[in-house]
C-alpha cells in the first residue's frame, strides 16, 4: 500500500509540472507560428499599409499582414502616437485587457508550497503507521535478521574449544528436533538460556551452531538495537520480535550484549520510566508470557552478568547459564584445526606446538593469528603458510608489528640490549620461571626491545614463589643497565609498576605476607592505595604495608644483581648475539646459557642492518640470514 501510495505521489508531483509548464507557453498560443520583429519594423509596416489588423493584448502586439502572415513584438511601448498612426493606415485594430490566471492556477500558485509540505507530512505518517519493514520510519519493527537452514551452514563441528558448553546445550537440539520427547514426560526445556564468557570465546557461534544443528530459523539481534531516542520503541520492537519468532517456532531468538538492555532498574536516570527500563519490563513480559510448548528458546550473549537484572535471571526466563570460558591448550589445538582447513597449510606446521605458545588466546584471537599468517605468506608470494609465518604473525599479535625504518643510535641499540639481556639471563637461572621463548630489540609498537616468555602449561592460579621471581625478573632490565653500562634510563619504568603493584597485591590481597598475615587490606572500591583513599585500615597498618612491600622489592631485586654479577659472561654474549641479530629464539639462549657460541639464525629470518653510527638512515635493506 505504501508503494502505491509513493508511486501515486511522484505521477501527482509530475502531471502538476507539465500542468504549470502547458499554461506557462500557453499565453502565447495565440500566436502561434508568429514572427518576431522590432517595434520599429512593425511601424514601418503600419505606415507601408502592409497590415491589415493588430491586437494589443497587455504588453504585447500581434499584428496580421495583407498576406496572411503573423508578426509580433517582443516588447512594446504605448504612445498616443501608435493609435493614430493605426488609423490614418486604415489598420483594424482591438486592445484586450492582460489574460488572467485561472482559478485552479492562482491555487496552485500561491498553495503549492503548502499543499507540498502536507503531502509529505502525510507520506511520513503512512509510513509510520504502516509499519512496511522497508519504511523509512518503521521505528516500532524488530530490526532482527532471520537465518533458515539454507544460509546458516554452522554446526557443531565449526564450533571447538567450548566442550562444556556444547553438553550443555545439546538437550537443546534435542528438544527443537522432537519436543514430544520431553513433553510426555512431563519436562519442560529451559526458556532461555545465557552465556557468558569474556569476548571472542565463540557465544555467536555456538548459538548459531544449536541452530544450525536443530535445522530452524535463527533470529539475531544485539541488545543495542532495542533502545532508540523515542520513548516505547524498544518496547514494540521486542513485542514485534516474539510475534515473527512464534510464526516461524520451533526456532531460536539470539540476542548478543543483551546488557545493554538489560541492566539493573532504577539505575538510570529517568526514574524507572526511561526508554532502556520499558524495553526490558516488555522483554520480561514476553520470556514469561509465551507458551512452554511454543518453541521459541532465548538464547543471549554478555561479558557482564554481574549487571544484569536479578528479574532477568531468575527460573522462567533464563534458566539456565552457560560459561564459555577461553580456551586451554587442548580447546586452543581444536579451534586452530578449524581455521587451518581454511588455507593452505605447510608440512611443518604444527597445531599443538602454536596451541602451546598462544596462551590466554580466544577463539577469535587464534582465527586472526591463522588469518594474519595467511597475510605474511602471501607477501612472501608463497604457495603454502609455513611455521614461520605462524611464528611472525605470533610475534606481531603478542608483541606489536616491526618498527624496521624507525633509526636508533648505537648507544641506544647497545644499552637496550644490555636492558634486554638482563631479563632473559635472570629468567633462564631461576627454577620456576617461564621458559624464554625470544628476546628482541627491534621496535615494536612503543617498546626499544622485549623479553617473551612462554609459559609450558596453562596458568590457572598463582603461586608465591613464582610470583617473587617474576619480581626478580622485572628488575634484571635496569640492574644489566647499572652493572654493565653505568647509567640508568627511562626504560625499567613499567617494569617498577608492574613488580610494585604484584608486591602490593601479594600482601594486601593474597595474604603472603609472614609479619601481617592472611588479612586483606586493600579496599577495591576504592582502588587501594594508589589510586585514592583507603579508608578500611588505620594509618599504622598502611605503615606496615608499606614497609612489607618495600622488604619484597629490596630482597628480590638484590637477589637479581646476585645472579647477573655471577654471569656476567653470559650476558656480554647475549648483548653481542642482540646486536648483530636484534631477535634471539629459545635455541639460541639455551646455547649461551650453556657457555657455547650462539647458532647462527634460521633460514629465512631477516635481520635489519644497523649503521655503525645511529646519526645516518638506516643503511641497507634487510639481509637474509644464513642457514
Amino acid at each position: 500500500m505504501n508503494n502505491m501510495f509513493s508511486k501515486s505521489a511522484i505521477w501527482v508531483v509530475v502531471a502538476l509540472l507539465l500542468f504549470m509548464l502547458f499554461k506557462q507557453f500557453d499565453s502565447h498560443s495565440v500566436a502561434g507560428g508568429s514572427k518576431t520583429i522590432a517595434y520599429s519594423d512593425l511601424l514601418d509596416e503600419v505606415k507601408a499599409k502592409r497590415i491589415k489588423d493588430l491586437v494589443i493584448e497587455g504588453s504585447s502586439i500581434v499584428a496580421t499582414r495583407i498576406d496572411d502572415t503573423k508578426v509580433r513584438t517582443t516588447s512594446t511601448y504605448l504612445d498616443r502616437g501608435l493609435i493614430g498612426d493605426l488609423r490614418e493606415n486604415g489598420v483594424r485594430f482591438d486592445v484586450r485587457p492582460p489574460e488572467e490566471p485561472s482559478f485552479l492556477q492562482q491555487v496552485f500558485v500561491s498553495w503549492f508550497p503548502m499543499l507540498l509540505l502536507i503531502g509529505v507530512w502525510i507520506f511520513f505518517m503512512r509510513q509510520m503507521q504502516g509499519g512496511g519493514k522497508g519504511g523509512a520510519f518503521s521505528f516500532g519493527k524488530s530490526k532482527a535478521r532471520m537465518l533458515d537452514d539454507t544460509n546458516n551452514t554452522v554446526t557443531f563441528a565449526d564450533v571447538a574449544g567450548c566442550d562444556e558448553a556444547k553438553e550443555e546445550v545439546t538437550e537443546i537440539v534435542d528438544f527443537l528436533r522432537d519436543p514430544t520427547k520431553f513433553q510426555k514426560l512431563g519436562g519442560r526445556i529451559p526458556r532461555g538460556v545465557l552465556m557468558v564468557g569474556p569476548p571472542g570465546t565463540g557465544k555467536t557461534l555456538l548459538a548459531r551452531a544449536i541452530a544450525g544443528e536443530a535445522k530452524v530459523p535463527f533470529f539475531s539481534i544485539s541488545g543495542s538495537d532495542f533502545v532508540e531516542m523515542f520513548v516505547g520503541v524498544g518496547a514494540s520492537r521486542v513485542r514485534d520480535m516474539f510475534e515473527n519468532a512464534k510464526k516461524h517456532s520451533p526456532c531460536i531468538i539470539f540476542i548478543d550484549e543483551i546488557d545493554a538492555v538489560g541492566r539493573h532498574r532504577g539505575a538510570g536516570m529517568g526514574g524507572g520510566n526511561d526508554e532502556r527500563e520499558q524495553t526490558l519490563n516488555q522483554l520480561l513480559v514476553e520470556m514469561d508470557g509465551f507458551e512452554a510448548s511454543s518453541g521459541v528458546i532465548v538464547i543471549a550473549a554478555t561479558n557482564r552478568a554481574d549487571v544484569l537484572d536479578k528479574a532477568l535471571l531468575r527460573p522462567g526466563r533464563f534458566d539456565r547459564q552457560v560459561s564459555v570460558g577461553l580456551p586451554d591448550i587442548r580447546g586452543r589445538e581444536q579451534i586452530l584445526n578449524v581455521h587451518m582447513r581454511k588455507v593452505p597449510i605447510g608440512t611443518d606446521v604444527k597445531a599443538d606446538i602454536l596451541a602451546r605458545g598462544t596462551p590466554g588466546f580466544s577463539g577469535a584471537d587464534l582465527a586472526n593469528l591463522v588469518n594474519e599468517a595467511a597475510l605474511f605468506a602471501a607477501r612472501r608470494s608463497k604457495r603454502l603458510v609455513d611455521m614461520q609465518d605462524f611464528e611472525d604473525a605470533k610475534d606481531k599479535i603478542f608483541m606489536g608489528p616491526e618498527r624496521k625504518s624507525m633509526v636508533i643510535r648505537e648507544e641506544e641499540r647497545r644499552n637496550t640490549a644490555y636492558h634486554e639481556s638482563g631479563h632473559a639471563v635472570v629468567a633462564k637461572l631461576l627454577p620456576k620461571a617461564d621458559p624464554v621463548h625470544k628476546v628482541t630489540i627491534m621496535p615494536r609498537g612503543w617498546a626499544l626491545g622485549l623479553t617473551w616468555q612462554l609459559p609450558e602449561h596453562d596458568r590457572i592460579s598463582g603461586y608465591k614463589d613464582k610470583m617473587l621471581e617474576e619480581i626478580s625478573i622485572l628488575f634484571g632490565g635496569r640492574i644489566a643497565e647499572e652493572l654493565f653500562v653505568g647509567q640508568m634510563s627511562t626504560g625499567a619504568s613499567n617494569d617498577f609498576q608492574r613488580a610494585t603493584k604484584l608486591a602490593r597485591s601479594m600482601v594486601t590481597k593474597f595474604g603472603m605476607s609472614d609479619s601481617l598475615g592472611v588479612m586483606v587490606y586493600e579496599d577495591e572500591a576504592n582502588e587501594g592505595f594508589m589510586g585514592g583513599s583507603n579508608k578500611t585500615i588505620s594509618e599504622a597498618t598502611q605503615q606496615k604495608v608499606d614497609a612489607e612491600i618495600r622488604v619484597i622489592l629490596d630482597t628480590q631485586y638484590a637477589l637479581a644483581r646476585k645472579l647477573l654479577d655471577e654471569n656476567r659472561d653470559k650476558v656480554e654474549m647475549m648483548t653481542k648475539a642482540l646486536l648483530d641479530w636484534e631477535t634471539i629464539d629459545a635455541d639460541q639462549i639455551n646455547d649461551i646459557m650453556a657457555g657455547q657460541e650462539p647458532r647462527p639464525p634460521k633460514a629465512g629470518v631477516t635481520i635489519r642492518k644497523q649503521p655503525p653510527s645511529g646519526d645516518g638512515p638506516a643503511a641497507t635493506p634487510n639481509a637474509t640470514a644464513p642457514a
